[in-house]
């Protein structure tokens, strides 16, 4: 299948590692121009090497801190008109309620919810203008499924997600689609620092951990990160324009709601 994303400039925020390189890797193996964004520089020359060796085409690199007004500067300074905008960002470790003070919430919404915001702001104007664009937010399963110890992500990220269903619901008329991808349980480093943490909670190995998380997932099995990386592809490619304001888990058949 064609998808349609043949010299479509995409930038991906936070993808140096991740679920971010994997989209962006989805994107540049669909023909997309992409822009790799993130804060140590050396990983995402070490991404984009990972890139270029899969698909024959180096992706740009955006060093910076897009939850700070300097970050988000330069990423538009590097790519003023993506047609594709990926938002991503690590996860807050999980926690207690009694170690949450202000500064802790305050750091919280900022990054994951008004930088994310600022971003999509900044660029939707120029988007609807065009007729064309294509914006997908990465949150959490954690949005529609909450748990108490990860209350500092699915927190701002819910409201994260309630702009992004109004939104959609703003610029779908104009051409521009704005979706969610919910994972859970993806495999990538964060899942093996949540494996480990699992590990000393309850003081087995770490293969034990891994293997008690997984057969939690009606799936049996943790995803990949290259299936998230294709569901994002997807939803940017010319097959999904009459696809917007929708949040799709990817999560093993865990969540046990309806709808």
């Amino acid at each position: 299948m064609d998808l349609g994303l043949q010299g479509k400039r995409a930038f991906v925020s936070a993808s140096s590692a991740g679920l971010g390189k994997a989209c962006a890797l989805s994107l540049a193996r669909e023909g997309a121009e992409v822009w790799l964004n993130g804060r140590d520089e050396e990983r995402l020359r070490r991404a984009a090497d990972e890139i270029h060796e899969a698909v024959g085409r180096r992706p740009h690199i955006v060093p910076g801190d897009i939850d700070a007004a300097e970050g988000r500067a330069a990423a538009l300074a590097a790519c003023p008109v993506p047609d594709i905008l990926i938002c991503n960002s690590g996860g807050p470790k999980p926690g207690r309620m009694e170690q949450w003070d202000e500064a802790a919430w305050t750091e919280a919404v900022s990054a994951k919810m008004v930088s994310p915001i600022l971003l999509i702001q900044s660029l939707i104007g120029d988007m609807r203008a065009r007729g064309s664009g294509r914006i997908v937010v990465i949150t959490s399963a954690m949005v529609k499924s909450p748990q108490l110890p990860m209350a500092l992500s699915a927190g701002p990220r819910a409201g994260l997600t309630a702009f992004c269903k109004a939104l959609a619901r703003e610029v779908a008329g104009d051409g521009v689609t704005v979706n969610c991808l919910l994972p859970e349980k993806i495999d990538t480093d964060r899942l093996e620092r949540m494996t480990r943490s699992l590990a000393r909670l309850k003081g087995i190995d770490e293969s034990a951990a891994r293997a008690e998380m997984a057969r939690s997932l009606p799936a049996g099995r943790f995803g990949r990160p290259e299936e998230v990386g294709d569901a994002c592809a997807f939803l940017c490619s010319s097959r999904a324009g009459y696809i917007t304001g929708q949040n799709l888990q990817l999560d093993g058949g865990a969540y046990a709601g309806l709808v």
